[in-house]
C-alpha cells in the first residue's frame, strides 16, 4: 500500500515533466520554423501567390506564403513561413512585383528568410 502511494504520484509527475518538456521543445521548433539560413538569394518577378494556414502542433499554426517567381533561370517556388503569433505581420505581395529573396534551398523549393520588394518603373 505504501509503495502504491509513493509510485503513482511519481509516475504522474514524470509524465507531467515529459509533457511540459515536449511542449517547450515544440514551441521552440515552431518559432524557429520561419527562420532560414541566408545562403543564397533569388531575384525575379512574382507570377502567382498562394497563401494558406497550416497546423504545426496542437494550437500552433504557421502562415505559408508560396510565391511563384519568374527569374532568369526559370520559374521557382519560394515559401515564406511565418509562425502565427499575436504580433505576426504578413507582407502583402501582388503579381508583377519584383522581389529579391534571401534564404536557402530545401529540396525543390526556396525557403525565404528575408524578402525585399522593388518597384519597376514602367
Amino acid at each position: 500500500m505504501l509503495v502504491t502511494a509513493i509510485l503513482i504520484p511519481l509516475i504522474c509527475l514524470y509524465f507531467l515533466w515529459l509533457t511540459i518538456r515536449e511542449a517547450r521543445e515544440n514551441e521552440e521548433k515552431w518559432l524557429d520554423s520561419g527562420k532560414a539560413k541566408e545562403e543564397a538569394f533569388l531575384e525575379g518577378t512574382i507570377t502567382s501567390i498562394l497563401q494558406e494556414k497550416q497546423r504545426f502542433y496542437y494550437h500552433r499554426y504557421l502562415a505559408v506564403q508560396e510565391l511563384s517567381i519568374k527569374s532568369a533561370g526559370g520559374t521557382v517556388q519560394a515559401r515564406i513561413i511565418t509562425p502565427l503569433t499575436k504580433d505576426a505581420n504578413l507582407k502583402d505581395f501582388r503579381p508583377g512585383q519584383t522581389v529579391r529573396i534571401y534564404g536557402s534551398w530545401q529540396k525543390n523549393w526556396f525557403h525565404a528568410n528575408r524578402v525585399e520588394t522593388t518597384e519597376q518603373n514602367k
